[in-house]
């Protein structure tokens, strides 16, 4: 039997120094076993670090350190590739996912109501005739039907004696009229801003008011009588009934609002009632207008002036009284609508 604490008989082919005694080989190799555990844990723990970014789960995502001390909130909830430092926020707004989630769900922004006395409120304003009327005389000439009897679609309008045309200046005024309104609150309509060669026709310009259901229509003129003929006068429907024809239920309503017209404009304006007609009151009543006929909503025409007599033709073509002709207008409306 071999005696436990002999040396070991030498394997065969061993490079082993037989005459060094075994317990210095083993505490050789224990020492070089110890030298490398190091380095294998080092790897490991290197190898660790690594999966953690992977797709493996939140048990593998933070890596192993010698420290266990608690990560700062940038380092905590820093994303892979993030610089140190960087925090939730900083991740989060760098999201893509979240941005577009957060655009996705965002509901578009719903309009401002409408502000002032005639919120809620359609106007709509007619500029008398078209500039373009006058080269397009054969398709104006065109009678159409106005309920009482047949009339052209449309005319020229007049002119002052310089040349200055009724269709410029009823536009410039209604464009006038049209932001005094608006700045009442009320959404307003032209029947037409001379975007068209002619026209419109006098039953279109009726059914433009109609369909959009105005609370108030006003057409805007200017008469061309003879010289010495002054002023303004406010034109009222007539009750009539024929064809499409049938003003009785405005009637009423369209008095008070050219009554509240007239009243404001001349105020406004310092102009007076015409001289000519309408016995002083600045209102005529008429059953041989189209527009006026054809009309289911409370509608009146204004003419401003005549443009064939000097001292009104000044008033006409004046930027400053135009504007004062249109806030006249516009305060008679917002009269009118109980604002």
């Amino acid at each position: 039997m071999r005696n436990d604490n002999s040396p070991p008989p030498p394997e065969s082919g061993s490079s082993i120094d037989p005459d060094r005694p075994w317990f210095t080989r083993r505490a050789t190799l224990v020492v070089g076993v110890a030298a490398l555990a190091p380095a294998a844990l080092a790897g490991w723990v290197l190898t660790q670090a690594f999966a953690g970014t992977g797709s493996d789960g939140p048990s593998r995502s933070t890596p192993l350190s010698a420290s266990h001390s608690t990560p700062s909130p940038g380092q905590r909830d820093a994303k892979p590739g993030s610089t140190p430092g960087e925090g939730a926020s900083a991740s989060a707004s760098t999201s893509p996912s979240a941005s577009q989630s957060t655009t996705a769900a965002a509901p578009a922004p719903a309009p401002a109501p409408a502000k002032g006395p005639l919120a809620g409120k359609t106007v709509v304003v007619d500029p008398g005739h078209n500039a373009g009327n006058f080269a397009h005389t054969d398709e104006i000439d065109q009678q159409v039907d106005i309920g009482t009897g047949r009339k052209e679609c449309d005319t020229t309008g007049t002119t002052t004696n310089a040349g200055y045309k009724e269709a410029d200046f009823t536009l410039d005024v209604s464009r006038r009229l049209r932001t005094a309104l608006e700045a009442q609150g009320a959404k307003v309509v032209l029947t037409h801003q001379a975007d068209r060669p002619w026209g419109p026709c006098i039953t279109e310009r009726a059914r433009i008011g109609n369909e959009a259901k105005a609370d108030a229509v006003v057409s805007v003129h200017a008469d061309g009588v003879s010289a010495g003929n002054r002023g303004f006068h406010v034109i009222l429907p007539a009750k009539v009934k024929g064809g499409a024809a049938d003003t009785a239920k405005i009637v009423g309503p369209s008095r008070e609002l050219g009554e509240r017209i007239a009243g404001n404009f001349a105020r406004t304006t310092g102009s007076a009632p015409a001289n000519y007609l309408g016995s002083g009151t600045g209102l005529v009543v008429r059953d041989d207008l189209g527009g006026l006929n054809l009309s289911t909503q409370p509608k009146v025409f204004i003419e401003c002036g005549n443009m064939r007599d000097a001292k009104d033709a000044a008033q006409l073509t004046s930027p400053e009284w135009r504007q004062k002709a249109a806030q006249g207008i516009a305060d008679g409306i917002v009269g009118f609508l109980g604002g």
